[in-house]
């Protein structure tokens, strides 16, 4: 087995660090990279009551998206009928 070196030990860090040692700190520094890779929507608290959960949000919303496709199917359709008459 290989014994490690001084300088690898020496690696792992200090046990104490001094603030001066980390830099200046930046409030909000990775805000802007948070903020475009999320996806979260705040809903108002009255909407907010009438679901449990988010799977309960997710479910409307995906039934909501349903009904409206069907629905543009359904006015296309008619509008062709309309032109083809």
């Amino acid at each position: 087995m290989r014994k490690a070196k001084d300088s690898e030990l020496n690696d792992w860090g200090q046990p104490e660090y001094k603030r001066s040692d980390l830099g200046e700190p930046v409030r909000g520094k990775y805000a802007k990279r948070i903020r475009e890779s999320t996806n979260v929507v705040v809903l108002d608290p009255k909407v907010a009551k009438a679901f449990p959960n988010d799977e309960a949000v997710n479910s409307a919303l995906r039934g909501l998206i349903q009904s409206t496709r069907a629905d543009t199917k359904l006015s296309t359709k008619r509008k062709n009928k309309k032109r083809a008459a």
